[in-house]
């Protein structure tokens, strides 16, 4: 009776434990290749959004496509796009996300820009 009430407290300690969100957290990793992505028409440009593309999401057993959308501007970032990548056989998600190095705002990251810090560029 001992070992299963000091089990039963392990084992509950254990579920308690806190695991911090990071980028790395939101990675999935899959053996099969994603499909080919969808053609999508790409609406008219909105000033201070920022195209987000479609892409093949895995939902635990295959495939599902999620339809792309606009995302508002972050002064300061760009958007990295959500894409898959092989790697050696398994192919990892890395999502969506805006990640800093934009000082001009215009959704381009600096190491890309030809004139980074001109705030009237868009």
């Amino acid at each position: 009776m001992k070992k299963l009430l000091i089990a039963a407290l392990i084992a509950g300690s254990m579920g308690s434990i806190a695991v911090p969100m990071t980028a790395s957290a939101d990675v999935i990793v899959v053996r099969t290749a994603p499909p080919a992505p969808r053609h999508e028409s790409v609406p008219h440009a909105r000033k201070g959004y920022v195209w987000a593309p479609g892409y093949w999401n895995w939902n635990g057993r295959r495939y599902v496509w999620q339809k792309g959308h606009y995302e508002r501007v972050r002064a300061g970032y760009y958007y990295s796009e959500p894409r898959w990548v092989d790697r050696g056989g398994r192919w990892e998600f890395n999502r969506g996300e805006w990640r800093r190095g934009d000082r001009d705002g215009d959704g381009v990251p600096n190491r890309h820009d030809d004139r980074p810090n001109d705030p009237r560029r868009h």
